[in-house]
């Protein structure tokens, strides 16, 4: 269990040190509306990790909260069946309350998300 603990903090170390190293770019400002679906309104910032793939193709997708912890703080994996494909959507700074709220997000439409929370 112990050699278990740290691999898990080795994962959420080496996502810190790439948003550090990498930086973060808000191309969805909070308040600002989906391109596609006009009704949804991001109750948070949205963005990418800069100069990254994922496994869409595109950069990592961030989510950024307002905790005040300066690191990652969960992670989304998310099944979308439009797309028909899956990729990791980074939970950056973000309480407990802001980390529900975005998973209730992840998972409408044609969305599906598991949340993989942190240890504080």
């Amino acid at each position: 269990m112990n050699n278990l603990y740290r691999s898990n903090e080795a994962f959420w170390k080496s996502l810190d040190e790439i948003i550090r190293e990498k930086g973060i770019f808000v191309d969805r400002p909070k308040g600002s509306r989906h391109q596609r679906f006009t009704e949804f309104v991001y109750p948070y910032d949205y963005g990418y990790v800069k100069n990254t793939i994922s496994t869409d193709g595109e950069e990592l997708d961030v989510w950024i909260g307002t905790a005040g912890t300066q690191k990652v703080t969960g992670i989304l994996n998310i099944t979308d069946m439009d797309k028909r494909d899956t990729e990791m959507k980074i939970l950056y700074d973000c309480t407990e309350k802001e980390m529900e709220e975005i998973y209730k997000i992840n998972n409408q439409l044609m969305m599906n998300a598991v949340l993989l929370k942190r240890k504080s």
